[in-house]
């Protein structure tokens, strides 16, 4: 996170990321870097132009009408 590395307090980061408080950016700041590029690696890379339109289900559709 380069404004935590440009020295900036956690204090200030937390409401740019939307947290109410600054336990939780602790939380996000402090995971295990080792974990973090696990997870990553997990991932497909991200393809430009494959976007598709989300289709809702008739299932879901009859949720929504029901409401």
């Amino acid at each position: 996170m380069e404004p935590l590395q440009a020295g900036v307090d956690c204090s200030v980061i937390a409401p740019w990321l939307g947290h109410e408080s600054v336990e939780t950016t602790q939380t996000y700041l402090h995971a295990h870097l080792a974990l973090k590029e696990a997870a990553l690696a997990k991932l497909k890379p991200y393809e430009r132009g494959k976007r598709t339109r989300f289709q809702p289900n008739d299932r879901l559709l009859a949720f929504l009408e029901a409401l």
